[in-house]
């Protein structure tokens, strides 16, 4: 076992830490959720893992996303991100994958299969998309919904998205799902924190704090791990 792991094995047995070394796990969007999600699989030993993101970082992603530093703005995010990763766990098996999810890279994606699918994209018809194609497929996923003009961390819960309440991303999927036939089986981590609306001209922008987006991202690492490790059993 790698050093690296020793503190995560006290709590998983070796059954479980030889699932999360064969598990491949894909995380699609790697800004302020998908970002510390994909790190927290790593740190957990996940063994495959395929990032899946097209932006390269801004300097206004400083304040929330972990690849976003002075010296790595202009770079790809899923480069940034694959880099850091792997000096977290070098024997990583890694596919990077510099694409935006639609219906258009869909079949390109998905064209090795996968145990999770971990959703942190912000356009709702390529979440809607995105579930879609999971749920036909088969795909155990995990949805983010919004975390952005929020303040309180601990505000975060994982349901199905057929019990979340008060988000107004959370509503929008909950509609555009009905519209397909699908009433609920979606796990997501969402807010119950109303986000603030921010005053005059800035009424359009979406404001964010480092520590709330990246608690939701940990919080879907923290699904997929216990689930996959079988620390947490399904009722």
């Amino acid at each position: 076992m790698e050093e690296f792991l020793q503190r995560t094995s006290l709590l998983i047995d070796q059954d479980g830490m030889r699932r999360l070394q064969k598990a491949s796990i894909i995380v699609i969007g790697l800004g302020g959720v998908g970002s510390y999600a994909a790190e927290g699989l790593a740190r957990s030993g996940i063994g495959h893992l395929t990032l899946v993101d097209r932006d390269r970082i801004e300097a206004s992603n400083i304040n929330r996303q972990l690849p976003a530093l002075h010296s790595t703005i202009g770079q790809l995010k899923c480069q940034v991100m694959a880099e850091r990763i792997r000096d977290i766990n070098p024997n990583v098996d890694l596919r990077v994958l510099a694409l935006e999810y639609n219906a258009n890279t869909a079949d390109a994606i998905f064209n090795q299969s996968y145990d999770f699918v971990l959703d942190a994209i912000d356009s709702l018809p390529d979440k809607i998309h995105l579930i879609k194609h999971c749920l036909e497929k088969g795909l155990p996923i995990i949805s983010s919904m919004g975390a952005a003009n929020r303040y309180d961390p601990l505000k975060f819960q994982i349901t199905d998205i057929k019990n979340t309440h008060t988000c107004p991303m959370a509503r929008k999927v909950r509609r555009e799902l009905r519209q397909l036939g699908i009433v609920g089986g979606v796990p997501v981590v969402f807010s119950t924190e109303k986000p603030r609306t921010l005053p005059g001209d800035l009424s359009t922008r979406l404001g964010s704090l480092s520590f709330v987006p990246g608690t939701a991202g940990l919080a879907m690492a923290g699904y997929v791990v216990n689930r996959i490790g079988q620390v947490i059993r399904e009722n």
